[in-house]
């Protein structure tokens, strides 16, 4: 995923590293953005972007070109600074202040509504998704959970 730098702030030292390495090597091998662009399946338009500061790219846009120029990882290797920045400058962007994870607190499920705002409600929701998935696919009944459970449908009149 392509994210937008911002235009307000300088750009830092790392982006700019990143930039001169792509801008130079595809130079050097004699290729357009639009000829690079079409090698790394990304559109001349992000090339472009990634090469003046627009934006910030992706790891993968970095691996793409990483072989396509043939920089022995150059790129990748940049890429960890550059995302911290990415993170900096996008204050929307990763967990403002790490929670330690715990594993062994488990989130009664609910039933009806949930609030989307709330990270536990979004996974057991996602958990609770997958777990119906795997049971379709699998064949399986429904669990003896009696909050899971439905009661049969009734036939349909032309059924009985």
């Amino acid at each position: 995923m392509e994210h937008t730098s911002p235009s307000s702030s300088a750009p830092s030292a790392a982006s700019q590293r990143f930039r001169w390495e792509l801008r130079n090597c595809r130079v050097q091998r004699g290729l357009t953005q639009r000829a690079l662009a079409d090698l790394v399946r990304f559109s001349r338009e992000t090339v472009a972007a990634v090469e003046s500061g627009r934006r910030f790219g992706s790891h993968e846009f970095a691996l793409r070109c990483d072989d396509v120029l043939g920089t022995d990882g150059r790129l990748a290797a940049l890429w960890p600074q550059v995302a911290a920045e990415q993170l900096a400058a996008d204050g929307r962007r990763g967990p403002r202040a790490p929670e330690p994870a715990r594993l062994d607190r488990r989130v009664p499920r609910q039933r009806g509504r949930r609030d989307a705002r709330d990270p536990g409600a979004v996974v057991d929701a996602i958990d609770e998704l997958r777990e119906l998935i795997g049971q379709v696919l699998n064949g399986q009944p429904e669990t003896d959970d009696p909050e899971r459970r439905h009661p049969p449908a009734e036939p349909l009149d032309n059924q009985r």
